[in-house]
């Protein structure tokens, strides 16, 4: 899978125009980056990739780019 592949998916998941983000975004920055977000971060990992997400995880991620590395150690 593309990266573009991979942050259409994430801007789809973050319910938000995949021209929103970029490799670089900072999360927090999101107006998004809620606890809802990070359910359906949690669903869209499970689904597309078979992989288990924890919130410690999840705390670790500053940016998008962050997000797109997990994806590719998957």
């Amino acid at each position: 899978m593309s990266i573009e592949e991979k942050l259409s998916l994430l801007a789809e998941t973050f319910e938000i125009d995949k021209s929103e983000i970029s490799k670089d975004t900072v999360l927090s920055d999101l107006t998004c980056w809620d606890s809802m977000t990070k359910l359906s971060l949690i669903a869209l990992m499970d689904d597309e990739f078979n992989k288990k997400l924890t919130g410690e995880q999840i705390r670790s991620f500053k940016t998008i780019g962050d997000i797109l590395d997990f994806m590719e150690r998957i």
